[in-house]
């Protein structure tokens, strides 16, 4: 994992301007996403042209050199020459990007941006931190260019000191549920390099499917990757290692970390289903077309299900260079273990008082053999129960319980709570929405989740690595539908992520929510509305003996049209302008939230006599 300090996150907005002049209407007009630490204002604009040149200086520097040229060549039909900054005549019409050593502050992810008439200079003391600062520089192009009628680039002149808050900035994507092909992961590892992700877990095996190619065990997929569904048709899907190597070669010039997800003990069917003699019962079970727990798991007490599964991880190991492997650890009910002659039998040898300490054993024993192969163990809370493996990092997602008691034991820690992080929650009124598993996250949620409790010690706050956003797909049939359901509310991640508490502003980012929006629109992209939810909040004026009724929503300065009886609004109703007041009758109140004469959203509120 890549290592950092702590720090603070400021506002930054993007200039949208229709010539070369360098002129600011109000600090509304940036709109980059996560917001950089710290901003300040130059004097004049740099335009980028055909004849504009990357200069590059440092080691390892070539690849965000040509990550900037190919972003280039795409958005303005340039392809820009990349040079060493040695080998330069001149330092005028340039975007150099240099790694130097005199930032200690900055540590690896952080950079410095400078933009003048002649130049955009990027640097910073790594390439990770050259990277970002790129990221930053491709917002500031296509953001600038909506509304921009020139055919050049521009870049307004500012000064940018920039660092993330926390070392592990995730995203999640569940592929087993719903199959989902390579191009789509690569667009997936595209979204979360352009908000300054650097992890991506990988949820790859489950009782749904098995989708990563195992040469040892090839009944894996031909058996375990597909599904007979209730409409007779088979479906599934999975990754050759080949195609696992390009999208670990793809996410390593986006500077992000693939962690795998190996499911174990629990969530095993599809692997149950290709070789039955991993479980305790040995019988042939079919791959599952339905959602849910299962009882059939791994025999916690069968040496061949451990040989199994580190052979497995042995294929594994060599496809992630990343330093964790996930290995699930939830939800795994004890019921077979209960009756399992091996199992008990394990438990008597091992001196274990109950199921709950033979999971401890079965996490345990794989963290050994993970901690021998240089690699570190990754699981879902439930891994604190019946005693936690020393190495593990505990991934809390049952609140934050677990997470705090994994830090008091000095463990690290990634929080992801289903509260705030997960992205399968309805994020609007179930009944404008497509099925969603249920729950309900909004995007202020995600925007105002603190990741670090406390009521944590100083020394345990650090184990805090940071959170992650989840997108399990048991109704995530499409592409869209996944697009959909993370767009916007991995950007309000991003920002608790990257940014600062200290400058967290939720009005300023519903400001620079509205410039991305757009962006989505431009490149097609499918994006919840869900910032349309209305919602009512009631207060007494006993002096006026009435009721004031407010309408607010998430949405960015929202037109409201309501009525008060009982019919559906339309932009003929009453324009909402402030608190709707109530006397003793009683009134239904009927509120709309439209765009463009288009009604997004409606909500009711009853009234009765006032009350």
């Amino acid at each position: 994992m890549k290592k950092f300090s702590q720090f603070l996150t400021a506002a930054i907005i993007l200039l949208i301007v229709s010539s070369c002049q360098n002129k600011f209407n109000s600090l509304t007009d940036y709109s980059v996403i996560p917001q950089p630490y710290s901003l300040r204002e130059g004097s004049q604009a740099f335009t980028l042209n055909g004849e504009t040149r990357i200069l590059i200086s440092g080691d390892n520097i070539e690849g965000s050199a040509k990550v900037l040229q190919e972003y280039i060549q795409e958005l303005a039909e340039l392809k820009l020459d990349i040079v060493l900054q040695e080998e330069a005549k001149s330092l005028q019409n340039v975007i150099l990007l240099s790694i130097i050593s005199q930032e200690k502050r900055l540590g690896t992810e952080g950079y410095r941006m400078q933009v003048d008439r002649d130049k955009v200079l990027i640097t910073s003391n790594d390439v990770d931190g050259v990277f970002y600062g790129v990221q930053t520089l491709f917002q500031l192009f296509e953001l600038q260019d909506l509304n921009n009628e020139n055919t050049n680039l521009i870049v307004p002149a500012i000064r940018v000191w920039d660092e993330p808050c926390f070392p592990y900035r995730g995203m999640h994507l569940d592929v087993c549920r719903h199959f989902f092909n390579v191009e789509f992961i690569k667009h997936y590892l595209d979204l979360m390099a352009y908000y300054k992700f650097n992890t991506f877990h990988w949820h790859l095996t489950e009782d749904q499917g098995w989708r990563i190619e195992i040469k040892k065990y090839p009944k894996l997929t031909e058996v375990g990757a597909w599904r007979l569904e209730k409409d007779g048709s088979r479906y599934g899907g999975f990754y050759t290692q080949e195609d696992i190597k390009e999208v670990v070669a793809y996410a390593e010039k986006l500077h992000i970390t693939i962690i795998p997800e190996i499911e174990m003990p629990g969530h095993s069917r599809a692997a149950i289903a290709a070789y039955p003699e991993l479980s305790c019962t040995g019988k042939t079970l079919e791959v599952p077309n339905n959602w849910g727990v299962f009882e059939d798991i791994y025999c916690a007490g069968n040496d061949k299900t451990f040989t199994f599964i580190e052979d497995v991880l042995d294929e594994v190991i060599d496809l992630f260079p990343g330093d964790y492997i996930h290995i699930g650890g939830d939800e795994a009910p004890k019921n077979r273990w209960e009756v399992c002659e091996k199992c008990q039998a394990r438990m008597k040898e091992e001196g274990l008082k109950d199921e709950h300490e033979l999971q401890s054993y079965f996490i345990k024993r794989i963290d050994a053999y993970l901690t021998s192969k240089g690699k570190k163990l990754m699981g879902w809370d439930e891994i604190l129960e019946g005693g936690l493996a020393e190495n593990a990092t505990v991934m809390s997602w049952r609140g934050l319980d677990g997470g705090i008691a994994a830090a008091r034991q000095g463990n690290q820690v990634v929080m992801t709570p289903g509260t705030h992080c997960y992205f399968d929650h309805y994020q609007a009124d179930r009944a404008f929405e497509p099925k969603a598993i249920g729950g309900y996250t909004s995007l202020k949620k995600v925007y105002d989740f603190e990741p670090v409790p406390e009521d944590l010690f100083t020394e345990q706050k650090v184990l805090i690595l940071g959170a992650q956003g989840n997108v399990w797909t048991e109704y995530m049939e499409t592409e869209d539908y996944v697009e959909y359901m993370i767009l916007p509310r991995m950007l309000a991640l991003s920002e608790v992520l990257w940014g600062s508490k200290k400058n967290k502003n939720w009005e300023a980012f519903q400001i620079r929510l509205q410039d991305h929006f757009k962006l989505f629109d431009k490149k097609g992209f499918r994006y919840s509305k869900g910032t349309y939810r209305l919602s009512f909040e009631t207060t007494f004026d006993s002096i006026e003996n009435q009721k004031n009724i407010e309408i607010s929503s998430e949405q960015f300065k929202p037109q409201i049209y309501y009525t008060l009886n009982g019919i559906l609004p339309d932009t003929g109703a009453i324009l909402y302008q402030g608190a709707i007041k109530v006397s003793a009758q009683d009134s239904l109140i009927r509120a709309g939230i439209f765009e463009n004469g288009k009604l997004m959203q409606a909500a009711s509120k009853m009234v009765i006599n006032g009350k």
